[in-house]
Order: structure tokens, then sequence, then C-alpha cells
């Protein structure tokens, strides 16, 4: 990230890999605002969701899109959006959004965040649709702009690798 440029972060990560808590954590460090990923799906996604039934690539369509607008809404003032983003295409289409999107990959192993989402309480995601979704995680590229963070630590302690992350050059 340059220095005189406020970041544009996107937290990634499967469900229950601290995207909320790390955002909000890093967005106050930055300084910039804060954006809640999940607030984007329609209802028939949360809907799907809490049913048990993982989404494809239709009903993230206009979650991504709502996430790309948000993102060229704060390209020039910055901000931290969460967004699974857990495919490549899915990260293409939010950096084209605005011109230097970072991607911050909350990194952590499915036995560690499975006991994350059996202690969770009142999200939507179910525990049993983590199997699909790390099925689905694609890691950054070398060619993306961003940082993996392991969550092995507190929140406290991943929101500072994450911010100097995201302000390293």
């Amino acid at each position: 990230m340059s220095q005189d440029s406020a970041p544009l972060v996107v937290v990634m990560g499967v469900s229950g890999s601290g995207k909320t808590t790390v955002g909000r954590l890093l967005a106050q460090s930055l300084g910039v605002p804060y954006a809640e990923g999940d607030d984007f799906h329609p209802e028939a996604n949360v809907a799907k969701m809490r049913a048990g039934h993982p989404l494809d690539d239709k009903d993230r369509r206009p979650w991504l899109e709502e996430i790309a607008r948000w993102l060229t809404g704060h390209a020039d003032s910055g901000g931290v959006v969460t967004c699974s983003a857990l495919k490549r295409r899915y990260r293409d289409r939010l950096a084209s959004a605005a011109p230097r999107v970072f991607f911050l990959h909350l990194d952590g192993s499915p036995e560690l965040i499975a006991a994350r989402l059996t202690a969770r309480r009142g999200h939507f995601m179910p525990p049993d649709l983590l199997r699909t979704q790390y099925a689905d995680l694609e890691p950054l590229g070398e060619d993306e702009a961003g940082a993996a963070v392991p969550i092995d630590g507190t929140p406290e302690e991943t929101a500072t690798l994450a911010h100097t992350a995201v302000t390293s050059p």
C-alpha cells in the first residue's frame, strides 16, 4: 500500500475465520470506514444458507456486485469490507471495482475454524457448510495484491498482523 493513499481492503476467508472481528479492528486502526459483507446478501441468500444449502455463483453475483459498488464508492477515501472472496474470479470482480484493492486472507486450519463455528451463536451460516467453503477456497495468486495472515492468535494479534500486511510496502 502506498503511504499517501488510504487503504482499500477486502478481508477474506471462510466463515468463522474472524473477518468481522478483524475487519472492524483493522478499519479502526487504519481510520477508515468499515462494511460488513454479510449485510450485502439478499434475503434469499441468507435463507438458503440458514437452511444449510451452499450458495452457487448465481446466488453470489448480486452480493458481489453490491460489495464492488461499495469498493468503488470508497476508492478515494479507503475502507475495509469483509467478503469470503473464496474464488479467484470473485476477487477479480472486486479488484476491477477500484484501483489498489488489497485482499487480506485470514488463514486458519479447518479444525480451528470448525471449533469457532461450533461455538458461535446467532449467525446464519451453519458449521456444516464449512466443508463446501474449503472446497471452493482458491489461495491468493502471486499476481494478486494481498497477503495471508494466520489466525492462531487473539483477534488483536491477528489485527496487528493484518495492519502490518496492509501498510507494509
